[in-house]
């Protein structure tokens, strides 16, 4: 029987896209196969913020940031802390992740046309020493375009392909099974979904309408996670988090099921680092949403008071933007599934981003003056929208009338879960600590620090001020939910994206890359992410499976 294809590659989001283009670039002949329909091409990075990881980048060295191969290193095993056997691919996957990310990355995207926001954002901070958790520096590069941005060459080179006949797309096709031909895996089979019409991201028929079979010298498998999947989430939830939440929105469509990841092990492929997983702790609901349960997040600055179900604050280092995966793990040990951020419109307007493409139409259009009136405006656009019709935000003059909103959105059988005397107190104590330059109350004292960045004190940290004080108000209390999006573990593949069984040995035919490879070797973040990693780990992994299948089927 012949082969339809040189390389058959499963889900056409950023790392489907950065595989292809590879083989096509070689001259590879490509069918790249997804359930969902032409419009949704691209996947989540679409919707993304567009943020990259660079170390040592000329936007850090404009900034005075002093940032080195060996910091990002120390910084990424520290937050990866790697301890178990099957870690061996994804610590020489970090390592190699690095490399990229303080060499090459930045030219080769900047040679497809990619540019970037000149202001680098301070993502996951950490708080704990130096070999800790986080971000010594700011490392964070926001895409000028944002997701759609990033995803613009990988397009076009695919597309480009397809006109010079080396690519095929099959979009509504659902891979079922993966099965071998003399012991390689080359066939795929699925069911062909009837033809939608809907706008990206929302949900499309199931409905099938006939069955598929292509056959190739290799598959590729970049079909993404289980964000999507929260009994899938919660199957897995590990311990060290908590319990499972009872509710979760969702920062991904319900596609993104993880289903081709349980056709893939039982093809063959080992699939490891299942209970590793990464769920944002600041999510609200999307007052305007595109998928069910759809979320957004907020990425913070530093100065909002972050407070319990019950109004007591997190305890440190737990500060807005310092350790993601340190607040959900004591989130989920309270015994309540939210908590709040109670700030002024003074933080809010300065502080607050949504993090989507949709939800910053000014750096998504490319538009200079949407980001000079952005600066100049009280509450952003955005913001503003979800103050005025975002179920979880409460905006009061008055801090009587905040705490009663606050409740109102959280009552249970057992009464109101704040009071307002000892709100009052909390805030007020932490008002007092502003009178000073210097402080006992650290959350304080990381203010202050943030200040100390350029662009910190430019767009994201605003100046140290009461919280109750009149003048910058009003009042927002902002009631925060788990946001479910990405998956850490994934298939095992050695340096080459090559797919391995639970021995060790390479799956012949099969390669995997993004969040289905875990980014890399099943895991390249381990326990925690430093951000800005994803979307660069479904590139680099995207272009190494891509590579190493072209060599293998030349």
């Amino acid at each position: 029987m012949a082969y339809d294809a040189d390389v058959i590659v499963i889900g056409a989001g950023l790392a489907g896209l950065a595989a292809t283009a590879e083989l096509v670039d070689a001259g590879r002949r490509v069918i790249l196969v997804d359930q969902e329909p032409e419009q949704s091409l691209g996947g989540q990075a679409h919707w993304s913020f567009g943020g990259l990881f660079f170390v040592d980048s000329p936007e850090q060295r404009r900034l005075r940031i002093k940032d080195s191969h060996a910091l990002a290193l120390q910084d990424w095993m520290g937050t990866a802390a790697f301890d178990r056997p099957e870690d061996h691919w994804p610590r020489k996957w970090a390592e190699a992740y690095v490399d990229f990310a303080a060499g090459e990355k930045r030219s080769w995207l900047h040679g497809q046309g990619v540019r970037f926001f000149p202001v680098v954002g301070w993502a996951e901070r950490g708080g704990y020493d130096a070999q800790g958790h986080g971000n010594s520096v700011p490392r964070f590069h926001i895409t000028w375009g944002t997701g759609p941005g990033l995803l613009a060459p990988f397009v076009r080179r695919v597309r480009a392909g397809a006109a010079r006949g080396l690519v095929q797309f099959k979009f509504r096709h659902r891979v079922t099974g993966l099965s071998r031909s003399a012991g390689t895996v080359d066939t795929v089979t699925g069911e062909i979904l009837e033809p939608s019409a809907v706008e990206r991201g929302k949900a499309s028929s199931r409905v099938v309408n006939g069955a598929f079979q292509f056959r190739a010298q290799a598959v590729i498998v970049t079909s993404g996670g289980i964000g999507g999947n929260h009994d899938l989430v919660r199957a897995h939830w590990p311990e060290r988090l908590g319990t499972p939440p009872e509710k979760m929105i969702s920062g991904v469509p319900a596609h993104v099921d993880g289903k081709m990841l349980g056709i893939a092990e039982e093809a063959g492929a080992h699939l490891i680092n299942r209970d590793r997983m990464w769920h944002y702790t600041e999510g609200i609901e999307n007052w305007n949403p595109i998928w069910e349960r759809h979320g957004i997040r907020i990425l913070p600055g530093p100065s909002s008071v972050w407070l319990d179900a019950r109004g007591d604050r997190l305890p440190v280092p737990l500060f807005p933007g310092f350790d993601t995966l340190g607040t959900l793990a004591h989130i989920m040990k309270t015994g309540h599934d939210h908590t709040w951020f109670v700030l002024n419109q003074r933080i809010i307007g300065k502080e607050f981003t949504l993090s989507g493409s949709e939800q910053n139409p000014d750096l998504t259009g490319k538009s200079v003056r949407g980001v000079i009136d952005r600066a100049r405006a009280d509450v952003p656009g955005p913001v503003k929208a979800f103050m005025d019709h975002g179920v979880d935000f409460v905006v009061e003059r008055e801090l009587g009338a905040l705490v009663r909103g606050m409740n109102a959105l959280t009552a249970d059988s057992a009464g109101p879960l704040i009071d307002e005397a000892a709100l009052r107190r909390t805030l007020t104590a932490r008002d007092r600590e502003i009178a000073n330059p210097f402080t006992k109350d650290l959350q304080v004292t990381a203010i202050r620090g943030a200040r100390k960045f350029l662009g910190d004190r430019l767009i994201r940290a605003v100046a140290p001020h009461r919280v109750l004080d009149p003048a910058a108000g009003p009042l927002i209390a902002v009631r925060l939910n788990i946001l479910t999006r990405k998956t850490l573990g994934g298939l095992e593949t050695d340096l080459s994206s090559r797919v391995l069984t639970e021995g060790g040995q390479p799956l012949p035919g099969v390669y995997a890359a993004g969040e289905a490879a875990g980014f890399g070797g099943g895991g390249v973040h381990g326990y925690r992410s430093l951000e800005g990693t994803f979307l660069g780990g479904c590139l680099f992994s995207g272009r190494t499976a891509g590579r190493a299948a072209a060599r293998a089927v030349a």
